[in-house]
């Protein structure tokens, strides 16, 4: 969905909330980076520190190793006594030690961000319980497979990693040392090849040229090689050394739970005050006006009567504003209708021509509905009130799985969720039922919000 909002405005929208995508920073990467990627991969220093990595994972998984292997053998024979078990304990505790050791690691040599693992749960204070929760912790039974595993896979990254570089680089470099040590050179070239029968020398233009040429691919294509394997360490080190799946999935469901509890107590409190300050302030101003009436109306009819029309000028507003408070709360017309003719009435109240496109077979669960109400619907007051647009779109579809809306307006654009609370607040609510919220909005326009949630319907409709 897209709208565009007017400078300052609570929604972090306008020219100056931008994506930061404008000519000076483009024309800035541009000088910075007219080498292309294939031949600066060489010199990054983005391509040393994974070499740096590879090299130091050789000794450093030998140390981890012997450490793990030791102590696991240790606890396993000494597990005929009490002592196994505290010898085990203490093996996985240091498991989880070197664990952070590698997160350090990984974060300083490969830009690798790993949370932090759950810690170690004890229900109650002493020795034997932690050992017993160490022991029972799926984070100390990776680490310590981490361990294990990260030491055949480390002397198969360095050979192939020290392989490649010397090749690579011996041969590239070779016109130069071909002149620098004439000693080692058989008729005018240095042997590369000999078996006492047969001997390969490379004595011309032509053949340094071919070997430095081949030594130039290598030396290009190893960047791209041991980045290749330390990706498979980025997926060792985030599966086995990260939180696992399971924890991060409840950490997520506790934030969501959170921000729907934040969500409904703001609405709440929405309602209260629409209904304190309009709805219930005019009912009272309504009661009295008819008790004075009541008083005037044998004294004065005619008085009376101008109060009483008075008094159902109050009650029609009265009304009005408690049709919008439920319409707010939960429209009757997308209970009974549907996502169609509810956006379609909604559209209809924008200050901006709005095309509104559903198409869905059949509709979604109430919950996902309604949240998909509610996003458009505040996407287009905001294009009502600070967007500057002249026409705008809203389109439903369906895509597998999966829930998509896209509003879409020709305004002024700038607008950025992390600049704002508006959009902010949106974002948080789809994200509180697995949706996402990704807006496009470079400064000037036009501005495109496209939300997606989760596809869930109901069994019985």
């Amino acid at each position: 969905m897209a709208t565009d909002y007017g400078q300052g405005d609570g929604y972090g929208y306008g020219p100056s909330h931008g994506l930061g995508s404008g000519p000076g920073r483009r024309d800035t990467a541009g000088r910075r980076h007219r080498l292309p990627a294939a031949l600066r991969a060489p010199v990054e220093g983005r391509t040393w520190r994974e070499l740096g990595y590879v090299l130091l994972s050789l000794p450093i998984s030998v140390v981890l190793f012997t450490y793990t292997v030791t102590m696991v053998s240790l606890g396993a024979g000494l597990l005929v006594t009490f002592l196994g078990v505290p010898v085990l304990a203490a093996a996985l505790a240091g498991c989880r030690g070197i664990g952070v050791l590698e997160r350090a690691r990984a974060r300083a040599l490969l830009d690798l961000e790993v949370d932090e693992p759950e810690p170690v749960r004890m229900r109650k204070p002493g020795a034997m319980a932690w050992m017993g929760a160490v022991l029972k912790s799926g984070t100390s039974w990776r680490a310590l497979l981490y361990s294990l595993l990260q030491m055949p896979w480390s002397i198969f990254t360095f050979t192939v990693s020290v392989t490649f570089w010397s090749i690579g680089w011996t041969l590239l470099t070779y016109p130069l040392w071909f002149w620098v040590f004439p000693a080692y050179a058989g008729q005018g070239g240095i042997q590369l090849y000999g078996d006492g029968q047969h001997r390969i020398y490379l004595d011309n233009a032509f053949e340094v040229t071919v070997t430095a040429l081949v030594g130039l691919l290598f030396t290009l294509a190893t960047p791209w090689i041991v980045r290749a394997l330390t990706t498979v360490d980025r997926v060792m080190v985030h599966g086995l050394l990260g939180p696992s799946r399971l924890a991060t999935r409840v950490v997520e469901l506790e934030s969501d739970r959170g921000v729907v509890v934040d969500t409904a107590a703001a609405d709440l409190r929405r309602i209260e005050r629409d209904l304190h300050d309009g709805a219930q302030a005019r009912l009272v101003n309504l009661a009295m006006g008819l008790g004075l009436a009541k008083e005037k109306l044998r004294e004065d009819p005619q008085a009376a009567a101008h109060m009483v029309d008075e008094a159902h000028g109050e009650v029609k507003t009265a009304l009005q504003e408690l049709r919008d408070l439920a319409r707010g709360i939960h429209p009757a017309v997308l209970t009974d209708r549907g996502l169609d003719a509810a956006l379609s009435s909604v559209a209809s109240r924008c200050t901006v021509p709005v095309r509104v496109e559903v198409d869905l077979t059949e509709r979604p669960a109430s919950a996902i509905e309604g949240i998909a109400y509610f996003t458009v619907s505040e996407l287009l007051q905001n294009i009502s009130k600070h967007s500057g647009a002249t026409a705008a779109s809203v389109e439903v579809w369906r895509t597998e799985d999966r829930l998509l809306l896209q509003v879409t307006d020709n305004g002024v654009g700038g607008a950025d969720v992390a600049a704002g609370s508006g959009l902010a607040g949106l974002a948080e609510r789809l994200d509180a039922v697995d949706g996402i919220l990704v807006v496009d909005s470079p400064a000037g326009g036009p501005t495109r919000v496209t939300a997606e949630l989760p596809w869930r319907t109901e069994p019985h409709r």
